[in-house]
């Protein structure tokens, strides 16, 4: 019975003191997660209701807050029934599609910040052709496609992936990340030049893209008037803060995947939370406190709600 069940489920390792602060740890990630819908929600709520932020920027911020709330969503419900079980298992199914769901929202976001990027460069560089280039149709495709091509990508590596023997079923997470591939009996080197490839393809060269574009947003602004070095500003710094928070995570999701044995249970746990917590939460508030257009609305909303209370 051992057996067939160890071939079904994969132990989840990498909790700490779950016996002894279990109701605690749910109590605080609780709080997190609804205060992540919160938040999240209200980006979307205050985007959508405002005709004057039916911008390609203020959409693209949009559904950076759709991607937090679905990165949560995935994450979040099984943590709160890990911390409150004796034995956090997880099955292999799940545990890939989890995997899938993490990464290509992840990815995403990279893309969408990149589409960002661009939608500034074109507004800052060419005001008078921004009408034309970042036209609804435009900023459609760029959403699609910053959904699509990690689905499409992740997908086919999540689906053989899955078909993989497993020798291991154990891992040092809290969640089905990179590590869970260490649990293969065989490591296949065309699957992992596969992953260097997605790695290159959808993490690298949008960074490199997005760093291209500012800098060259920043060197055209520098010979401008004040005026266009305010706009430029108040619109591209809080993206940059963005992806370098997001950026700084991915890279020690990365690191911890490749180097387990060598650092800390407790350290690879708070990490993680901060991978589950920091980003989700960071994007909203950064965005609706550095964005005038959204953190006006924001201000006008719980005016209108706290004097409808009293």
């Amino acid at each position: 019975m051992d057996a067939e069940f160890n071939r079904t489920y994969i132990t989840l390792g990498g909790y700490v003191g779950v016996d002894k602060y279990g109701y605690l740890y749910f109590v605080i990630l609780l709080a997190l997660y609804l205060l992540i819908l919160c938040t999240n929600l209200t980006i979307i709520y205050v985007i959508c209701i405002h005709r004057n932020l039916h911008e390609p920027m203020y959409i693209f911020i949009a559904a950076l807050s759709v991607n937090s709330i679905l990165f949560s969503t995935t994450i979040y419900p099984k943590l709160f029934i890990d911390v409150l079980s004796q034995r956090q298992i997880i099955s292999h199914s799940a545990c890939m599609f989890q995997y899938f769901m993490c990464y290509s929202i992840g990815i995403s976001d990279f893309l969408l910040l990149s589409a960002m990027a661009y939608d500034r460069y074109v507004s800052i560089c060419k005001p008078l052709q921004y009408p034309t280039i970042m036209g609804r149709i435009t900023v459609t495709v760029l959403l699609a496609l910053a959904w699509f091509i990690p689905a499409s990508q992740l997908g086919a590596t999540t689906v053989i992936n899955s078909k993989q023997k497993l020798c291991d079923f154990t891992t040092g997470g809290i969640f089905c990340n990179n590590k869970v591939f260490k649990l293969h009996c065989v490591q296949s080197a065309v699957l992992n030049v596969y992953g260097l490839f997605i790695m290159l393809n959808l993490i690298v060269v949008p960074v490199i893209f997005i760093l291209f574009t500012y800098i060259k947003i920043f060197l055209i602004t520098y010979h401008s008037c004040i005026e266009v070095k305010k706009k430029a500003a108040e619109t591209c710094l809080p993206h940059l803060m963005v992806l370098m928070c997001f950026s700084c995570l991915s890279i020690f999701d990365i690191i911890t995947a490749r180097l387990e044995s060598n650092i800390p249970k407790s350290v690879r746990s708070v990490m993680t939370l901060l991978i589950f917590v920091y980003n989700p939460l960071f994007n909203p508030i950064i965005y609706g406190v550095k964005m005038k257009g959204i953190s006006k609305h924001i201000k006008g909303l719980f005016r209108h709600l706290m004097t409808k209370n009293i």
